[in-house]
This record gives structure tokens, sequence and C-alpha cells, in this order.
């Protein structure tokens, strides 16, 4: 009776060992890492948030608008009447007292026109009339024109007051926003750096995250390069495996099994 035989490629016993713990390993580790919870790698963590100086520069940014109380003010100092809210509380007296002394010499120019018609022996006469009436016509234009002038002085100094609290609220008003939104790019500038910081801190923690999350399983592939390497210096070793052929009965029935088929395909 004849045998056939076949020929078994066999692994070295020890990588066969070291093989089976490798794949029950690596199926534990790739089914932790599908039921792995990724939002703890992932997660909005690993994102810093704005820092306290970021949050106080968008507190400031109100500032911005801290122009609008200074418009409002220059605004008031415009106007035909503006003018009246920089006039002197004083004014009046002055101009009082000057009119009081004006008058008073005035009255002392009366006695000198008295006097020379006493010389000349018309007191009491038309020409002292005349002359007493011609003065105080010029002494009432002469108060007039003071007084004009005095309440033009006053008007001509409440206009420039008024002017110059115009500029003043105006300048001021270009400033106030100027300065707030320097104290907020610096504000800005320094929170950047603090957020820069904050993310660089963030990022080693989600890199370390990562890293323990594909531990496991680089472990498990370093692992099996080894195993790999070891099967490729260690081709193992061939087994012969034979069976003896089949029976005159077995190769019969099987002729038979055959013809019967056959038989029935053409039937």
């Amino acid at each position: 009776m004849a045998e056939v035989s076949t020929v078994v490629q066999q692994p070295p016993e020890f990588i066969e060992a070291a093989a089976k713990p490798y794949i029950t390993q690596l199926q534990k580790v790739t089914g932790e890492l599908k039921e792995a919870d990724l939002s703890k790698i992932y997660g909005p963590q690993y994102v810093a948030g704005l820092g306290a100086l970021t949050q106080q520069a968008i507190g400031q940014a109100g500032g911005l608008g801290a122009y609008a109380p200074y418009l409002q003010a220059a605004g008031a100092a415009t106007g035909p009447t503006a003018y009246q809210a920089y006039m002197s509380p004083y004014q009046q007296d002055v101009i009082g007292s000057t009119l009081k002394e004006f008058d008073i010499q005035a009255q002392k120019g009366l006695g000198s026109i008295a006097q020379s018609a006493l010389q000349a022996g018309a007191f009491g006469g038309g020409r002292e009339g005349v002359a007493r009436a011609e003065y105080m016509s010029a002494s009432d234009r002469n108060r007039a024109a003071l007084q004009a002038q005095l309440l033009q002085q006053g008007f001509g100094q409440a206009q420039q007051a008024a002017a110059q609290q115009y500029q003043q609220q105006m300048g001021l008003a270009q400033q106030a926003p100027a300065l707030a939104g320097q104290q907020i790019s610096a504000l800005t500038t320094l929170g950047g750096l603090q957020q820069s910081q904050a993310q660089a801190l963030a990022s080693a923690r989600q890199q370390l995250a990562q890293q323990q999350y594909m531990q496991p399983l680089q472990a498990t592939q370093a692992l099996g390069s080894g195993i790999t390497s070891l099967i490729a210096g260690y081709p193992g070793s061939q087994q012969v495996q034979t069976q003896p052929s089949p029976t005159p009965l077995q190769t019969a029935l099987g002729a038979g099994a055959t013809l019967a088929g056959v038989y029935r395909a053409f039937s």
C-alpha cells in the first residue's frame, strides 16, 4: 500500500509560545481602544481659555466710547448763547463801579462849567446852559461808549472762554479713546503671551494623554515586531506527515459513485 507524505512548516516552539500571548494581548488592546472615551484626549479641556489680562482688556473695551461726555460738553460751548455761561459773575459789579466813578468825574466837570461862567459874568445865562447841555450830551455819549466797551470786553472774554472750553473738550474727546485703546492694546499683548503659555501647557497635557492612550498598543506592536524578527531568524522545522493510500475497495467505491453520477446525468 502506497503512502502519501505532507510537509508541514512548524515555527520553533519558543516562538509559538511567545506568539500566543501576543495575539491575546493584541485582541485585548484593540478592544479597549474601540471602547475608549476619546473625549479625554480630544476634549475642549485642552484648549486654553482667555486669561485674566485678556478678559480685563475686553472689559475695558467700553472705554473706547469715553469720548461721548466730552463731545456733549464741547457742544454746550457752541451756539449764539453759549457765551452766557462763561460771563464773569463780577462783570456787573465792575461795570457799575466804573460808571459810578465816571458819573462822579462828570459832576466835577459841571462845576468847572459853572465856575467858568461865573468868571465870564455869564453865570445862569444862556451860554452857561448851552455849555452845560453840550457837556452833558458828550458825557452821556462817553458814558454809553464806556458801558458798551465794558460789555463788549466781557462778551469777548466770555466767547474766548467758551472757545477754549470747546477746544479742551474736543481734545479730551480725542485723547480718552486713544488712551483707552493704548491700555487695551497693552493688555491684549500681555494676555496673548499669557494665553500662548497656557495653550502650550494644555497641548503638553494632551500629548501626554495621547501617549498614555496609545502606549498599550505601541508596546504590543513592539512585541509583535520582535516576534516577527525571531520568525525571520528562525525559519523553523519541517514535519512530514504520512498517510496511507486508499484501499482498492475505497477506490472502487469512488469510481462507482462517479459512474453512477454519469449514468444519472445521461438518463
